[in-house]
């Protein structure tokens, strides 16, 4: 049966913060705030949530899935940074924005595409997801909650639990967190490309980066 954990929107309470985090760690799929819109978490190690959110979300192969750190360090740990790369994600994060780096060895084969061998990463400005993965000790997996033919994501706890009630095991209620995406940012290619404009701020990638499927 579904959980419906309705978070404080500022400082979410501890013991649902570690109810969240036992139902990620037993397998278990969870709808999360961030800092642009709700996305569905598990656990980094686990195939059988993974596929999961494959089905919910009908994502082939080739889709880029998210790790969500607690910080740069924990990016450092599953993908390549050189010090271009370093040094705009420390200007961009904590934020609303995906970069698309090269994995690490240590980033399981499964997490990566397939044919690039990279891996989306990033650092919400959010106090739920900081806490979970504090709580978990390690990051979390995450797809944007935006469902099939829908024209947006969803945006309301109560509308992901009547949607998702069968498909998931928790909803973390945060409020209302928008509808507007994270701006994806591929940083595996020269120059820097924006996939997808969304919520971060242009500005902050630099002039000299390329814009790809802006309307996307």
């Amino acid at each position: 049966m579904i959980e419906y954990l309705k978070l404080h929107p500022v400082t979410p309470q501890a013991r649902l913060i570690r109810r969240a985090a036992e139902i990620v760690r037993a397998g278990g799929v969870i709808a999360y705030p961030t800092d642009s819109c709700y996305a569905l978490g598990w656990h980094i190690g686990d195939a059988g949530a993974l596929e999961r959110v494959r089905r919910i979300r009908r994502a082939d192969r080739h889709h880029h899935f998210t790790l969500v750190c607690a910080d740069l360090a924990q990016v450092g740990r599953f993908a390549r940074l050189d010090t271009w790369q370093f040094r705009m994600l420390r200007g961009c994060l904590p934020g609303p924005y995906t970069f698309l780096l090269k994995a690490t060895r240590e980033t399981p084969r499964r997490l990566q595409h397939p044919r690039r061998r990279t891996i989306g990463v990033r650092v919400p400005d959010h106090s739920a997801p900081r806490l979970l993965m504090k709580e978990l000790g390690e990051p979390l997996m995450s797809s944007t909650l935006w469902l099939p033919d829908d024209p947006a994501p969803l945006t309301s706890g109560r509308q992901i639990l009547e949607r998702l009630e069968h498909e998931i095991d928790a909803v973390l209620d945060g409020g209302d967190c928008g509808v507007a995406a994270t701006t994806v940012v591929d940083l595996s290619v020269l120059p820097a490309t924006i996939i997808r404009v969304g919520k971060g701020p242009l500005a902050a990638i630099g002039a000299g980066a390329l814009v790809s499927h802006p309307s996307s």
